[in-house]
């Protein structure tokens, strides 16, 4: 019973790669620049989340740290990119 939450963040590590691969998938395939997007945002979400099991599993803080480095730039990527779709240019003069 002891190894039940490692294993479980185990398999949840596991799908989560298998979500950014198919976010992977979409953002060269997209047929539009918003779906692009849409993948680029889901696919550093899996990575965040991915990295958070990694974490739980090892006990390690070092993943926890990557993880909101992650977050936060890839929020900030998505947020870009949203603006440059939306306007043409992301800094306004």
């Amino acid at each position: 019973m002891n190894n039940l939450p490692a294993s479980a963040a185990g398999f949840a590590a596991l799908c989560f790669v298998g979500a950014m691969l198919i976010a992977l998938l979409r953002l060269f395939r997209g047929p539009s620049a918003q779906d692009r997007v849409l993948a680029f945002d889901t696919f550093y979400v899996n990575g965040t989340l991915t990295l958070l099991m990694l974490g739980i599993r090892t006990a390690s803080t070092v993943y926890f740290e990557v993880a909101l480095l992650i977050a936060m730039f890839g929020f900030i990527g998505t947020t870009a990119l949203a603006k440059f779709l939306l306007r043409g240019e992301v800094i306004e003069p």
